[in-house]
């Protein structure tokens, strides 16, 4: 039998082989039914069956995909080494993705290619070996991640033009406040006893203006830099960043007659700074939100609990202050928002919301 015989007889077994398939054969029905294109070709490559999604995908029809090649829906550059790649596969045949590592592309009918995934599936049979190819458009999903690259580079700028805002910010801004305040205490101890009660209440309210002021400035950089400037995640002895707080605390522990204790804290992968940060403004604002006429007293605990198979290290920050009310649970954490006035206790009202993007950062 010569080649063209050979090659007609082939193509009547296989359209034997789909006319077989059609109908209520399950194998039909789930190629019919994938949401994604399914190509079946034989051992020379030619395709043999094709679903509807495979069809929309590459823009011929049914019949114009058997008589086509399995190679026409690769890109022009990489069909002369497509038969080889196909050739090998038909000897070690295994269900396997495609393009490990690397993007791959198909190509339409109109000569346009996309970006795809690929899993090749062999169906032995008594005829011979198919090859069924799984394949999803992935066009949507890579303009996706092109975009979130490009969104990942400008918010990579715009974070080191606010860390460049906020290092001049630290300077530019918080000097004339300095020499503000400095003349007002000078005017103070220089004239304060020429001045009615009326001018030295407007003498210390300037002060006490140039010192808030500082203080909100002062809150707002560290706000900004918290994702900003960052050391890296190491394995920390959570002890070490709680020792370091008490001991920037430790005057205002003094002044208050407060009680801290600290039991055996865990370890934990964290950023070291911003823990530090974290329990600095916590045990803070423990000791300055306290009862009046009751020393604070202050006890941090840590326990490690597995949640869905991960270790999580869980810090615990109790005190006797005077607490809040649970339905300004979330409202405390936003930045500015404050549960007593500023007559009754300092502060800018960031701390917590400091904490909460301490938080998010580690």
């Amino acid at each position: 039998m010569d080649e063209i015989e050979t090659l007609r007889a082939r193509v009547l077994e296989l359209e034997k082989l789909l006319a077989e398939r059609e109908g209520n054969d399950p194998f039909r029905l789930v190629v019919d039914s994938a949401p994604y294109g399914m190509v079946v070709s034989d051992e020379a490559g030619r395709i043999v069956m094709v679903n509807p999604q495979a069809v929309e995908m590459f823009g011929y029809s049914a019949d114009e995909f058997k008589q086509r090649r399995i190679e026409d829906l690769v890109p022009p550059s990489l069909r002369p080494a497509h038969g080889g790649l196909r050739h090998d596969f038909h000897q070690t045949p295994a269900t396997r993705s495609m393009g490990a590592g690397r993007d791959l592309h198909a190509c339409r009918s109109d000569g346009t290619e996309f970006s795809v995934e690929i899993a090749l599936t062999p169906l032995p049979g008594a005829d011979g070996m198919l090859v069924l190819s799984s394949i999803i458009d992935i066009t949507r999903r890579k303009r996706g991640e092109e975009e979130l690259l490009r969104y990942s580079k400008r918010l990579e700028r715009s974070n080191a033009e606010l860390e460049s805002f906020a290092s001049v910010a630290s300077h530019d801004l918080q000097e004339p406040l300095r020499k503000i305040r400095m003349m007002g205490e000078r005017l103070a101890s220089i004239a304060g006893e020429k001045l009615d009660a009326q001018g030295q209440d407007y003498l210390g309210r300037m002060i006490k203006a140039g010192d808030n002021m500082h203080m909100l400035i002062r809150d707002l950089l560290a706000f900004s830099r918290v994702t900003m400037r960052t050391e890296g995640f190491t394995l920390v002895d959570l002890s070490d960043p709680v020792r370091d707080a008490l001991s920037a605390l430790e005057l205002l522990a003094e002044e208050t007659g407060a009680v801290i204790t600290v039991d055996a804290l865990p370890e934990g992968e964290v950023d070291e700074a911003q823990m530090r940060q974290l329990f600095q403004n916590l045990i803070g604002n423990a000791l300055k939100f306290r009862r009046e006429g009751v020393a604070p007293r202050v006890h941090v605990t840590g326990r490690v609990e597995v949640r869905e198979g991960v270790a999580f290290a869980i810090i615990e920050v109790r005190d006797n202050g005077i607490g809040f009310d649970e339905r300004y649970s979330e409202r405390i954490f936003l930045v500015f928002q404050r549960l007593q006035g500023k007559s009754e206790f300092e502060g800018t009202g960031i701390g917590l919301a400091i904490c909460k993007k301490n938080r998010r950062a580690s």
